[in-house]
């Protein structure tokens, strides 16, 4: 599989190359050059088929010959090394849990299989490659998990002074040996341009192997639609009409459901849940594209001024709005209206969700009057305890911290602070 530049300026290139890389040369996102959908018997014997294989069949055209099956089959069974289960909300609600991994958020997937792909791509190679990555919250730490160790990588991590919770800040800057942690005064939006701009900078690429773990990256963002198979998987005899609800942020995960869906997935409609950074939601209602400086919620990891993965999403449906939009709705949701969600899910339900997933579950709401066919999933995307004060405050219980969380809690934070980019140029160099 070869993967052009969405901005299409710069020449088109192998897998390898993209994950290496990042970025393509022009500054736009790697995109593949075509998409085979998987034929309908693998659909319909799905239930037959173990997560790993499901992966391994949805995956393989992506990055073969570049990783050979045999290995493919081995980074899957290593980074799917926990559970994705689907559980009952209502009769037309259900949430996808993807915290059971080593840092509790959705990302660990992304993280653990583009780690291993470019540990396989780098064993022998004498050169090191810095992973540079902006995090809003549960990137970072599921990034600084994923490449722990590995072999000549090392990771620096940007993440916003003060925007992150404790427990996330805890995760990306305790774990020492190549990862490295450097605390930005600024916002999200800021750590991201500063990686951008990093990628451009000749006298640093020319001095090191710069590339991205965010979910530009297409080793990082690709493995994100097993989810949606595995949901499928478990709904799939119960519920026709199923929808997918995504708290949505730099727009990666639901991008990859939406591949997953163009691999023939029989996914009926994706919304877009969103915080108060609404900036896809708007465009949704005005066809404007308006990126804005993101502001700070109780959602951290959605708080995006300038979605990154959008450009895909609208490669996806040849740029063409009115396509795009029998395929995607959005919604946009407050903190105040979040902060009811998880009161509701806990009082009336039993079920305790992080802020991330509460957004995930008004739009289910939002979805369902005008669709009460559907069958609608949220996605619970972290761990609520990973969002301790916020949960606790509003739930009026303590939470149990998992083995996970205390585990990270009891180690000492270390950072490096910085302000502007050049700061960032001084400490890469």
């Amino acid at each position: 599989m070869n993967y052009f530049s969405l901005n299409k300026k710069a020449p088109n290139t192998t897998f390898k190359d993209a994950v290496i890389k990042g970025l393509a040369p022009d500054k736009g996102l790697y995109f593949p050059e075509s998409i085979t959908p998987l034929p309908d018997s693998f659909f319909k014997s799905i239930d037959s088929l173990s997560y790993s294989e499901i992966a391994f069949e949805a995956i393989k055209q992506f990055v073969t010959p570049d990783i050979p099956e045999a290995i493919l089959k081995d980074i899957i069974e290593d980074t799917l090394s926990f559970d994705f289960p689907v559980e009952k909300i209502t009769d037309s609600i259900s949430t996808l849990e993807l915290f059971h991994g080593p840092t509790m958020a959705f990302k660990d997937v992304g993280a653990r299989f583009m780690a291993r792909c470019l540990g396989y791509f780098n064993q022998n190679n004498t050169n090191e490659v810095t992973v540079l990555v902006a995090t809003s919250g549960d990137t970072g730490g599921a990034v600084a998990n994923g490449f722990l160790g590995v072999e000549g990588v090392n990771v620096v991590i940007l993440y916003p002074s003060g925007k992150v919770s404790d427990i996330q800040e805890k995760q990306l800057t305790t774990l020492k040996k190549n990862i490295k942690a450097l605390e930005v005064h600024g916002t999200f939006d800021d750590c991201q341009a500063m990686v951008k701009r990093a990628f451009l900078d000749d006298t640093l690429t020319s001095k090191m192997q710069l590339t991205s773990a965010n979910s530009i990256n297409v080793a990082r963002w690709l493995p994100q639609l097993f989810y949606f198979m595995f949901a499928y998987k478990q709904l799939h005899k119960s519920y026709d009409n199923i929808v997918f609800s995504v708290p949505s942020g730099n727009f990666g995960n639901i991008c990859a459901g939406m591949m997953a869906q163009r691999l023939g997935l029989p996914v009926k409609h994706f919304i877009a849940a969103n915080n108060a950074n609404a900036i896809v939601y708007n465009y949704l209602q005005t066809q404007q594209y308006e990126p804005k400086p993101s502001v700070q919620t109780i959602s951290n990891a959605m708080d995006v001024g300038d979605p990154s993965n959008f450009v895909r999403i609208q490669e996806l449906h040849n740029n063409d709005f009115e396509t795009l939009t029998k395929q995607l709705s959005g919604y946009s949701f407050t903190d105040e209206e979040t902060i009811k969600a998880i009161e509701e899910l806990y009082n009336e339900y039993n079920y305790i969700a992080d802020p991330h997933g509460a957004v995930g579950y008004l739009a289910c709401k939002s979805h369902l009057k005008n669709n009460p066919n559907d069958h609608c999933v949220f996605l619970e995307t972290a761990h609520p305890t990973k969002f301790l004060d916020v949960v606790e405050d509003t739930i009026k219980e303590n939470i149990d911290l998992p083995e996970q969380i205390l585990k990270v809690m009891k180690k000492k934070k270390r950072s490096v602070e910085i302000s502007t980019y050049e700061d960032l140029k001084t400490f890469l160099l």
